[in-house]
């Protein structure tokens, strides 16, 4: 299926032309009909001579109402330029026909009405022709076919017909294969239905009972029916017009721009980087933080245009920016997009969606970014998964195929070809596809995890090093990492000799733990009340008045001191001793309460207390009433 969408000057005759050829009157407002005026978006449906079935979006040519005709353009296998045989070509036939070469419209077709207009002038009708030829000149429409037609008489219906026959053959298949998008055009509720959206489906399937989302806005719901060309269908296929029956929304969440597709698939943002050309004839140069409008599918919001190569940009020329904008939209890289000057409204430029959600707002002037954007406008996959790992690495296959918005089946290709050509490896060889890297990626991984670590000890010269989950924290990107992930780079950065491991605690390979002559000196008289008051010895509180905080914690982390409660410690000699007493004390006894292990060590309830219910935390003891019984004996 394929749909097509009529362009060209106001009072042209479109709307008039497609009741011609479909016998549906695409006017459905009652201003409308009223002013004898398209205002905003009609449609209508024909079958072609073969069989095929052709949407049709009709479209306002008054330049009051162009943001409307680029909303309805965007996702046509082909244009319907109309163009009257009695005016010939127009302002707003130029701009048009403009936005349909800035869209990279590809093919088309152009209707020269009203010629019962104009049959009595002699030579009139080719000399339009040739203007209109003269026209199409460097555009994507240039060898489109024009055909001569009165809607009014029936002249060249069937010929303008066959023209759009042959002109929609050449178009390509719509793809299938990945997730549906569907740009909403309209939205309104019908009596013992509900929420209906209609839009053209750009490419993917919808079927009934599909759960889907609509974004901007993550709104969840469940299609419960579907029309085309008001036919119940339970599939849509891409290129078509389609009416989509919602349950779970009401029409007031909905608004034409969104987009209805898959969760998880479509990322909605305030800011796309853009390959950007100048219309040759736009009215104005383009500025670095000009306001703009800007139009992609069926959206458009108000945005600041940020040139990054240079402050100007001359009508025809090319640049690469960002677009900053105030409501955000939802794209897909590899998308067409027009900015038009909101007052007085004009036509400025056009391209391509390089990047639908930029993670930074970009530095201008810089090369890094330039070369990145020469890929994603190159669209070479193998190229665009090796930039991505190396961007993101460690990173899946499932990832890099949402973030490229590329098929698993291109995915894997250019996967397969990488590893072939030595130019990635998996961080995890049993799971290969769950974490991808490039030589790149981890010598920018390995950089970070040294500089945080170095930051680490120097903050905390005298400690064991980092814990492992801090360090997770520290390290891993925004989006996290599994710990499996994790666990592979710490793993690998140990087996390169770039960190070890004691216990919980990371650090550098070459990092040893040292205090001041100071703290040693602090610690050493420390130590001595501790092994002076072995069961009762200095609380937590009471050790921090002899040494800081930061030693303290090193002799924790050490083991000279264990921690068996909030404010209760035991050196590690001592504790040993009480651990083997007990359990010895368990063995023979089976049991022990709180006043027999106090009487085994001549200490306190609260010493005691502490120790126990941290023998219970480590489950070495189990309290069962008053008692304690014995799990298990403590590996050493």
């Amino acid at each position: 299926m394929k749909v097509i969408a009529t362009a060209g000057h106001v009072d042209h005759g479109k709307s008039t032309l497609i009741q011609a050829l479909t016998g549906i009157d695409p006017d459905r407002l009652k201003e409308e009909k009223q002013r004898g005026m398209t205002i905003d978006l009609g449609f209508a449906w024909m079958t072609l001579p073969n069989g095929e079935p052709v949407g049709i979006v009709d479209v306002p040519g008054h330049i009051d109402f162009i943001k409307n005709m680029v909303a309805g353009i965007g996702a046509v296998d082909a244009a319907l330029l109309v163009v009257a045989a009695d005016e010939g070509v127009m302002p707003q036939t130029h701009e048009h026909l403009a936005v349909l070469d800035l869209l990279q419209i590809p093919r088309g077709v152009v209707a020269l009405t009203k010629i019962d207009l104009v049959e009595g002038e002699e030579g009139w009708l080719e000399l339009v022709q040739e203007e209109v030829r003269e026209e199409l000149q460097g555009t994507t429409l240039a060898d489109a076919p024009i055909v001569p037609v009165s809607a009014y008489t029936g002249q060249g219906l069937d010929a303008l017909i066959q023209a759009l026959a042959q002109v929609l053959a050449q178009a390509p298949p719509h793809p299938t294969e990945g997730p549906p998008r569907l740009f909403i055009d309209r939205v309104f509720s019908m009596a013992g239905f509900g929420t209906v959206v209609t839009g053209t489906l750009k490419e993917g399937v919808l079927r009934v009972g599909d759960e889907v989302v609509i974004e901007p806005g993550a709104l969840k719901a469940r299609i419960r029916g579907l029309q085309s060309h008001k036919q119940r269908i339970e599939q849509a296929l891409p290129g078509s017009r389609v009416a989509v029956n919602l349950t779970g929304l009401h029409p007031s969440q909905l608004h034409r721009g969104q987009v209805l597709t898959l969760p998880g698939r479509v990322k909605s943002s305030k800011r796309v980087d853009v390959y950007l050309q100048a219309w040759e004839d736009a009215p104005t140069l383009l500025k670095h933080n000009m306001e703009i409008t800007f139009h992609s599918g069926s959206a458009a919001s108000i945005g600041r245009l940020r040139l990054l190569e240079g402050d100007e940009l001359a009508p025809g020329e090319t640049t690469w920016a960002q677009i900053e904008l105030r409501e955000p939209v939802a794209l897909s890289r590899g998308d067409r997009f027009i900015i038009r000057r909101p007052s007085p409204s004009a036509t400025l430029g056009g391209g391509v969606i390089l990047d639908p959600a930029p993670r930074r707002r970009h530095k201008r002037r810089r090369l890094e970014i330039f070369q990145r954007f020469q890929v994603l406008l190159r669209n070479d996959p193998q190229e665009l998964v090796e930039m991505i790992i190396t961007e993101q690495g460690p990173v899946d296959q499932h990832s890099i195929s949402q973030t490229l918005q590329l098929t698993d089946e291109q995915v894997q290709a250019a996967v397969d070809a990488l590893v072939e050509a030595h130019r990635i490896w998996p961080l995890l060889p049993e799971k290969p596809s769950l974490a991808w890297m490039t030589d790149a990626a981890w010598e920018r991984i390995q950089q970070r995890l040294v500089r945080i670590l170095q930051n680490y000890h120097q903050e905390h010269p005298s400690w064991l090093g980092m814990p492992r989950q801090e360090l997770k924290s520290r390290l891993q990107p925004r989006e996290g990492w599994s710990v499996r992930v994790f666990n592979a780079v710490v793993d690998r950065a140990r087996d390169l000799g770039v960190l070890r491991e004691k216990g919980d605690f990371l650090a550098l390979a070459d990092f040893q733990p040292t205090f001041s002559p100071q703290q040693q000196k602090a610690i050493d008289t420390l130590m001595a009340q501790f092994q002076a008051q072995p069961f009762t010895p200095p609380s937590y509180r009471q050790a921090l008045e002899v040494v800081d905080e930061e030693s303290l914690t090193a002799l924790i982390q050490r083991g000279d001191l264990v921690r068996v409660g909030p404010d209760v410690l035991f050196d590690e000699a001592t504790y040993q001793t009480m651990v083997a007493r007990t359990l010895a004390y368990l063995e023979e006894h089976g049991q022990i309460t709180v006043a027999q292990c106090r009487d085994l060590f001549g200490a306190s309830r609260k010493y005691i207390l502490a120790f126990l219910d941290h023998l219970d935390r480590e489950r070495i003891t189990r309290r069962e009433g008053d008692y304690r019984v014995l799990v298990r004996r403590p590996e050493h």
